[in-house]
Order: structure tokens, then C-alpha cells, then sequence
């Protein structure tokens, strides 16, 4: 692995799974791969799991963590190529990548979408040009299209708590007051499709994700038919991709409750949080002890130690 910005940088699940259980075992095993490294975490955007989980992760593998909030700390970066920069950009992301990596083992990246440009998002510019322009390892700590350490939690806690071998993983859309982008789902999408598991997305008609991430995926337009007998249920919002970034839909009989709950197989439900309760779920199945959100989060230690450790073995 040189890089993690996407799930597709995944060459063998099963192989990164059994480290990531086995670092969870032993949090403190690889300190000696980690002594005299740094990892530089580059944020612009918001950000409470990712961080706390990604700096513990650094302090489990004896590493030193640089962090910068760069929408209000540092200079604002060009990231165009060719660009004439008599505007409020200061430095470009070709002196400032390459001097990052002077400084740094490894950089992670937090950017958002605008969930305004569809194709500007897709192109993941920020994030992009980081890995154009580094010279050391990227990691994705959530970009525009996807969110891959979350992800890869995701999948280490459905192998914790799954009762058969192959179990039914429902992702449910929920409305939320604010449009939020696709990266969490895409991602689980993509993780799911490595996993051996029965994978079902359910949303209301018009709420489509990217064709080409959902490809051979079941699409059930009615959550009740696809709540049925499910292991897994994972809530989630996104907004309009078809409408790139609007909220078309706010239908309230979408909350996460009892009623569709009681129509699964005593599923476990996740949430990647932060959750809007009440609206993307209820307090009842938040607070039920269904709801595994909570080892869910703790999870994010595991995977982000788990791809910092596969690309410090790369470095060597």
C-alpha cells in the first residue's frame, strides 16, 4: 500500500482485517515502526473522531502527530496549475506539498465537498493534488467522494459482531436538516463489495448514488422490504446526487425506529456520528442496546493505526 485515499487502495481485505484485529489486541506492538516518524494531519474541514482517533492511532505506534486547521492557520493554497495568483492565494500546493513532506512521514487529509461543482467534487482536487505533489504517503481522513478509514471501522465491526457467516448489511438513508455529501456512503458501499455479505441499499426514488459505485448492488426503494430480516443497519444521509447537493427529500417516515427495526433479524444498528437524534434515528433504538455506535467509533483507533502501520512497512 502506498497511499490511502479510497477503498479501492485496499489490495486484500481479509489480509488488512487480520491486522487490524491483531493491533487491536495489542495496540502498543509496533512502537518500534513508528519511533522517529511523523504524521502530519492536514485539516479543512471539521472534525472530532477522525482527529482524536488518528492522533490516539499515532500515539499507539509511538509516532509524533503535527496538526494544522488550514481554513484559519497557515496560508491560503492555489491548487490550479498555471494559475496567475493575484488573488488571496499565497502559496501554491506544489511548494507547500513538497516542503510538508520534509516535515512528515506520512500526511493525512481532511477536505469536504462543495456539493456545488459534481465534477470538481469527483476529481477530489484537494486531496489530488497532495498525492501529486508529496512526496511521502496520503491518507484520506474524509475527502469529497469518500471516507475510507471509516470504512474500514465499519467493516472491522461487522466482523465483530456479525452471528453468521454471511450477514444481511442494510444501508439506510435518513433525512437530515443539512445536505451532506456522499463519501460515507460510498465508501461502505465499496467495503461492502469486498465483504462477503448480503448487501441491500435502501432511499427514496431520486436519491441514487454514483451508478458506477452502486453497480451490482441491490436497491430496494421500500425500507420496510429491506429492513426484513437484516443483521446490519446502517443509517446514513446524503444528498441529492443526481440534484448534486440538494435536499429533495425530508421524508420523516425514514427515521431509523422501532417499527422498522422489529423487522429485522435483531439487527445491530450503525451510525458513523455524528447523528441527528430523532431525525436520522430515534432515541429509543440510539439508546437500545442494538445500537453499536459506540465500539463502532472506538473502531476508528483500529483502522487508522491499521493503515498507518501498512504504509510505515512500506517506507522501510
Amino acid at each position: 500500500m502506498k497511499k490511502y485515499t479510497s477503498v479501492d487502495d485496499i489490495e486484500n481485505l481479509d489480509q488488512i482485517l487480520q491486522l487490524a484485529k491483531k493491533i487491536k489486541e495489542n495496540p502498543f506492538d509496533y512502537k518500534e515502526l513508528g519511533k522517529n516518524k511523523t504524521l502530519g494531519l492536514l485539516f479543512f474541514n471539521p472534525s472530532l473522531r477522525t482527529r482524536l482517533s488518528t492522533q490516539k492511532a499515532v500515539q499507539n505506534l509511538g509516532m509524533e502527530c503535527i496538526v494544522m486547521n488550514l481554513n484559519n492557520e497557515g496560508w491560503t493554497l492555489e491548487f490550479e496549475d498555471g494559475a496567475i495568483m493575484n488573488g488571496s492565494a499565497s502559496e501554491h500546493i506544489k511548494e507547500a506539498a513538497k516542503v510538508i513532506s520534509q516535515y512528515c512521514d506520512l500526511i493525512g487529509i481532511r477536505s469536504f465537498p462543495s456539493l456545488k461543482d459534481k465534477d470538481k467534487d469527483e476529481a477530489e482536487f484537494i486531496i489530488s493534488s497532495f498525492v501529486k505533489h508529496s512526496t511521502v504517503p496520503v491518507i484520506s481522513l474524509e475527502g469529497s467522494t469518500e471516507h475510507p478509514l471509516q470504512a474500514l471501522a465499519d467493516a472491522l465491526t461487522i466482523e465483530e459482531y456479525k452471528t453468521t457467516k454471511r450477514p444481511k448489511v442494510v444501508l439506510s438513508w435518513a433525512p437530515h436538516p443539512k445536505a451532506l455529501p456522499q463519501s460515507v456512503p460510498n465508501s461502505f458501499i465499496k467495503m461492502m463489495k469486498k465483504m462477503d455479505v448480503d448487501f441491500v441499499i435502501t432511499h427514496p426514488e431520486g436519491y441514487e448514488l454514483n451508478p458506477e459505485i452502486t453497480k451490482g448492488v441491490s436497491i430496494e426503494y421500500n425500507q420496510d422490504e429491506a429492513f426484513k430480516n437484516a443483521d446490519f443497519i446502517y443509517g446514513k444521509n446524503w444528498s441529492n446526487y443526481i440534484h448534486y447537493g440538494e435536499i429533495t427529500n425530508n421524508d420523516p417516515t425514514w427515521t431509523i425506529g422501532s417499527r422498522q427495526m422489529n423487522l429485522t433479524n435483531n439487527a445491530k444498528f450503525m451510525h458513523c456520528l455524528p447523528v441527528r437524534r430523532n431525525v436520522v434515528v430515534t432515541d429509543e433504538i440510539l439508546d437500545s442496546d442494538s445500537s453499536i455506535v459506540i465500539p463502532q467509533a472506538n473502531n476508528r483507533t483500529y483502522s487508522a493505526q491499521t493503515i498507518i502501520t501498512s504504509l510505515l512497512n512500506n517506507l522501510e
